[in-house]
């Protein structure tokens, strides 16, 4: 007995989601980023779906179901348009397509997931450095860091890159080891503090505490000449010189060389400009003092005495 049942030519919207799986509003969202294309209406003047519709819509309901995104669909479409997506050679350019995309979303999970596993490893802010800064602190005795010195070096990272802070980073192991010299530190930052908007510039105050500064930069200069730290700072240069010889269109470092992963090139300048400090003018005028001082008792300017 043969059935008297004539399955219709074409079907409503709300037929077509039942039939594929999804709904309504996820098919108007289709047609709205250009994924598939607007039917036919009816004489009632609602879109009708035929055979070569529906085909469409199950490849893109089972390629989303595989995790691919919409927008990556819809280009993979485009590109084998004039390739007869509906043959065999379109549904392979298709098929390779996602398959690439997939590829790069797999390599993407894996290089947050290693992120991840870095910074429960070696701590959450310690994580957020590059290895070549980390490699500087491990050994140091935990806690012996304060949550300052690595938001410091994670700055100084992105502004001069990994080299900067890998160097930048004897300063904070001279100060982690020597606990004379951290309370001397917090002293002259605390001092340096006390200069805000209520401080004139040619306060005597703010010339003191320059001159403490350059003192206390002297001092711990000397701690790291002594510990031999800045013999480990050469061999840092003669490691980094080998694994990245310079080029001739190669600029000095700066933010754009080790910033991070997507993240926009800039120059240390064009950074540092980007980048908010809420010094006070007592306390700008202070550390120029205190550069300027340094500048007339170094070597070379002994020399031309």
């Amino acid at each position: 007995m043969y059935s008297s049942f004539i399955p219709p030519r074409q079907v409503k919207i709300g037929d077509a989601a039942a039939f594929v799986g999804t709904t309504p509003r996820a098919i108007r969202h289709y047609h709205e980023i250009g994924l598939l294309p607007e039917p036919e209406r009816g004489g009632d003047d609602r879109r009708r779906y035929g055979y070569e519709d529906m085909i469409r819509l199950l490849w893109i309901r089972k390629t989303a179901d595989a995790g691919i995104a919409l927008d990556d669909i819809r280009d993979a479409f485009a590109d084998t348009a004039s390739a007869a997506a509906d043959s065999d050679h379109g549904i392979e350019g298709i098929l390779e397509r996602l398959e690439e995309t997939l590829a790069a979303q797999e390599a993407e999970l894996r290089r947050q997931r290693t992120a991840v596993q870095r910074m429960r490893t070696e701590g959450s802010r310690m994580g957020l450095l590059s290895d070549l800064v980390t490699r500087r602190l491990t050994s140091l005795p935990e806690g012996s860091l304060r949550r300052a010195d690595l938001d410091s070096l994670l700055v100084t990272e992105r502004i001069f890159g990994s080299l900067g802070a890998a160097l930048q980073a004897t300063r904070f192991i001279a100060l982690a080891t020597h606990s004379d010299l951290r309370e001397e530190s917090d002293r002259v930052d605390a001092a340096e503090e006390a200069l805000d908007d209520t401080i004139t510039v040619d306060d005597p105050r703010v010339a003191q505490v320059a001159a403490e500064r350059h003192a206390f930069e002297q001092v711990l200069q000397a701690v790291i000449e002594d510990s031999g730290l800045a013999q480990s700072d050469d061999a840092l240069f003669d490691s980094w010189d080998a694994l990245h010889p310079a080029t001739a269109d190669q600029g000095e470092g700066g933010a754009g060389q080790s910033s991070g992963r997507g993240q926009e090139s800039m120059s240390a300048f064009e950074a540092i400009g980007k980048m908010p400090y809420d010094f006070s003018p007592a306390r700008l005028r202070c550390m120029e003092l205190a550069e300027h001082i340094a500048a007339h008792e170094s070597p070379a300017s002994h020399d031309r005495a």
